[in-house]
């Protein structure tokens, strides 16, 4: 398993994040129904609206996961916050990052993820819009442009709403 690496604007993209109030609010049914959509769309157990904070995944709003964070060491979105575009794991089993990770192995035996990153309006990634399954599968460029803009709607939701300092 590969832990991922620090983004170079780290310290930036934690202020950020942490600048929005959002880690560990109640759910919201923006979210969430974006979430049920994504599931249903992509015909998918889990889909998640996950923030990467310093030491951990929080999942802002979850369908088919009754967990509320994991470890960022082990997350698969602390890897997708890492790019500019969707990070896509077709089967975690024949990828070196992730074929010994402890969700692949053990539940929730993460076979597929693809996880589009919400990138705020200074640039920075704070975490992903993703979807999860325990079979490996492929997204065409449909599905692609449809996780990315399902991230969009998070991000706008979520600028919206930040707190004026």
């Amino acid at each position: 398993m590969q832990a991922p690496s620090l983004p170079s604007n780290e310290q930036e993209r934690i202020s950020t994040l942490r600048s929005l109030l959002i880690l560990d609010t109640e759910p919201e049914q923006y979210f969430d129904n974006l979430t049920n959509m994504a599931a249903g769309f992509f015909n998918v157990p889990i889909a998640l609206v996950s923030l990467v904070d310093a030491n951990r995944q929080w999942f802002k709003s979850r369908c088919g996961l009754t967990a509320s964070e994991t470890s960022r060491e082990i997350s698969f979105c602390g890897h997708a916050i890492l790019s500019a575009t969707p990070l896509v794991i077709e089967d975690t089993l024949t990828d070196d990052r992730f074929a010994d990770n402890p969700l692949v192995t053990g539940p929730p035996r993460i076979r597929f993820y693809a996880g589009a990153p919400l990138r705020m309006d200074n640039g920075v990634a704070i975490g992903t819009f993703c979807i999860i399954d325990s079979a490996p599968r492929h997204l065409d460029a449909m599905e692609i442009t449809m996780l990315t803009d399902l991230a969009k709607l998070v991000v706008q939701e979520l600028q919206s709403h930040r707190p004026i300092v």
